[in-house]
Order: structure tokens, then C-alpha cells, then sequence
């Protein structure tokens, strides 16, 4: 019951009106980093794939060993009073089941899943994907709220039309939330329009900040691996100084 309520709650944040602005999530990586979003009176808390893989010496794109990713999220999870969603990049090779039970055993709200193989560079069959979130909304039930993010613009040919085809796919499947990654701002009206649920946008460095990805439709906002980066490349200029 305790899952489904936190879940329900955050799932509820995604609808916003044109004055609230979008939900703003930052991605986080450990402990501190969570405290420090959270204390700064942010709602809820993502964590970033990349960014766990960095601080942890791995390299993006998988090559996290699952249990201590995992792991990763319940320190984030216990560290902080807000909700916490998960990237958990393509789900690692785990079952269905074996996600949504890691998930909640760590403690998060909700979690990431995308539709690309990176190690590749292509995005999975749509229809295939779509019956694979199909299994994992199941074994989530109302207890999880999926992310189904779409990686035509990271590996796909980059069209709206592509992204409301696997949108309108991963709805049908159990997607609570769209996520197409690395999609212009200004095409993000086009998606909007077309997709029945919220849409993610990614915060890029130098691109349109939260207010106008969310005045351009965008239910919630996140960061990516740039706010770890961005911490490192401060930490470098300071020590350079």
C-alpha cells in the first residue's frame, strides 16, 4: 500500500498547469549529491545511469553490474525525504518481475527504461520493446511509474513521427511518462500534441532552460549526467584556480 500511495503521489506531480512550470527533477549520484537537491527544496529526486556508472568506475551504456547499481539507489533512496525515480538504462538483462522487485526493494517511485541497445547503437524493434514494458508494467502494477524513454534522436532517424509511433506503442503498454531524449526544443509541441500522457525533456548545457521546455509542452524536466559533470568540471577549475 505504502508503494502504490508514493507512487500515485509522484505519478500526480506530472500534471501541471502553464504557471506551475514543469515538474524539475535533478539527476543525482550518491548520497550527497541527493541531500544537497533535496535541501535545496526540489519535490522529487531522478538518479543518472551515467553518473552512478562514473562515480562507481564504470562506463556508461550497461556496463554497471545490476546489484550495485541497485544498491546505488537505496543509499540515494535512504538519504532523502522526496520521491526518487530510477534510470535503470535497459532494464540490464533482468526479468520483468526481477526489475520491480529490485526497484521497490531499494525504495524508488519509479524508473527509466530505454529502448535502444547502446552497445549496438540502435533502438529495439517498437512493437518488441512495447511487449517487453507490457510484462514490466504488469509486475509493477500501480506501484512504479515507467518511464518509457525513446532514443530515435540518440540512434533513430530523429523524427516526430518515429517518436509518436513508439509513444503511442509504450502508452498502450503501460507508460506513464514519454521520455524522448535528445529531442529539439522545438519540436517538443509537436511531440506534446500528439502524445496522451506527459512528456520528459532532457535539460541540455546551453539549451532552453526548465520554464521553456515547459512552456513548450514538457511535463517534467531532467538533467541527465550534466549536473555530475558539471560538479566535476567546477571541482577541476576550482583546484586549477
Amino acid at each position: 500500500m505504502a508503494a502504490l500511495k508514493a507512487a500515485d503521489s509522484f505519478l500526480a506531480m506530472h500534471d501541471r498547469t502553464d504557471s506551475d512550470g514543469p515538474l524539475v527533477i535533478p539527476n543525482v549520484w550518491d548520497a550527497g549529491s541527493a541531500r544537497a537537491f533535496a535541501g535545496a527544496g526540489f519535490p522529487a529526486l531522478a538518479t543518472s545511469s551515467a553518473a552512478i556508472a562514473a562515480s562507481l568506475g564504470y562506463a556508461d551504456g550497461g556496463d554497471t553490474p545490476p546489484d550495485e547499481m541497485f544498491a546505488a539507489i537505496a543509499r540515494i533512496v535512504r538519504s532523502v525525504d522526496v520521491p526518487v525515480t530510477a534510470d535503470i538504462e535497459n532494464g540490464y538483462g533482468l526479468a520483468p518481475q526481477e526489475i520491480i522487485d529490485r526497484l521497490l526493494e531499494a525504495g524508488a517511485v519509479g524508473c527509466n527504461l530505454e529502448d535502444s541497445d547502446p552497445s549496438a547503437g540502435v533502438v529495439k524493434d517498437a512493437q518488441e520493446h512495447a511487449n517487453w514494458l507490457a510484462e514490466v508494467s504488469v509486475a509493477a502494477g500501480d506501484r512504479i511509474v515507467l518511464n518509457a524513454r525513446i532514443d530515435t534522436f540518440l540512434y533513430g532517424d530523429r523524427s516526430v513521427e518515429s517518436v509518436v509511433r513508439r509513444a503511442r506503442l509504450y502508452i498502450e503498454a503501460g507508460a506513464d511518462v514519454i521520455f524522448p531524449i535528445l529531442a529539439p526544443a522545438e519540436l517538443l509541441p509537436d511531440i506534446v500534441v500528439c502524445v496522451p500522457r506527459p512528456v520528459n525533456a532532457l535539460r541540455l548545457p546551453g539549451g532552453a532552460p526548465p520554464k521553456e521546455l515547459g512552456a513548450l509542452g514538457a511535463a517534467r524536466v531532467t538533467f541527465g549526467g550534466a549536473l555530475y559533470s558539471h560538479a566535476v568540471d567546477a571541482a577541476l577549475n576550482m583546484i586549477e584556480r
